[in-house]
C-alpha cells in the first residue's frame, strides 16, 4: 500500500510564493508511476492543478497554473514537489498529491488515480 504525505501548505499573501512536497512511502514505488496534484476550493469539486511521470519527467498543467507553477521529482527521495510562485486568491483550496499506477493514464483524470493523500491547506490571501 503505497503511502502519500503532504506538506508545505500555509497562509501566504498575493503575489507569494510556496512549495509543496509530497513523500511517498510503502509498497512499490514503480517507475511507472504518475505523480500528480489536485486541489480542491471552498465548497467546489476537486480539479486537476499538475502532474509528472515518475521516470520519464514529462509534465501536464491545468492551463489556470500554467506558467505560475511548476511539479517536479526526486527519484532518490521518493518525493514529488509544486513549486507555487505568483500565488493568487484563487488558488485557495486543499492541495493533494496522488499517485497513480498506469503510465498510460489521462494525467488529469481524476478518476485514474489509485493513491491519495491527506491534503494540506493553502490560503492565498489579498
Amino acid at each position: 500500500q503505497v503511502q502519500l504525505v503532504e506538506s508545505g501548505g500555509g497562509l501566504v499573501q498575493a503575489g507569494g510564493s510556496l512549495r509543496l512536497s509530497c513523500a511517498a512511502s510503502g509498497g512499490t514505488i514503480a517507475s511507472t508511476h504518475i505523480m500528480g496534484w489536485f486541489r480542491q476550493p471552498p465548497g467546489k469539486d476537486r480539479e486537476f492543478v499538475a502532474a509528472i511521470t515518475w521516470s520519464g519527467g514529462s509534465t501536464y498543467y491545468a492551463d489556470s497554473v500554467k506558467g505560475r507553477f511548476t511539479i517536479s521529482r526526486d527519484n532518490a527521495k521518493n518525493t514529488v514537489y509544486l513549486q507555487m510562485n505568483s500565488l493568487k486568491p484563487e488558488d485557495t483550496a486543499v492541495y493533494y498529491c496522488a499517485a497513480d499506477r498506469d503510465p498510460y493514464s489521462l494525467m488529469y483524470y481524476i478518476k485514474a488515480y489509485d493513491y491519495w493523500g491527506q491534503g494540506t491547506q493553502v490560503t492565498v490571501s489579498s
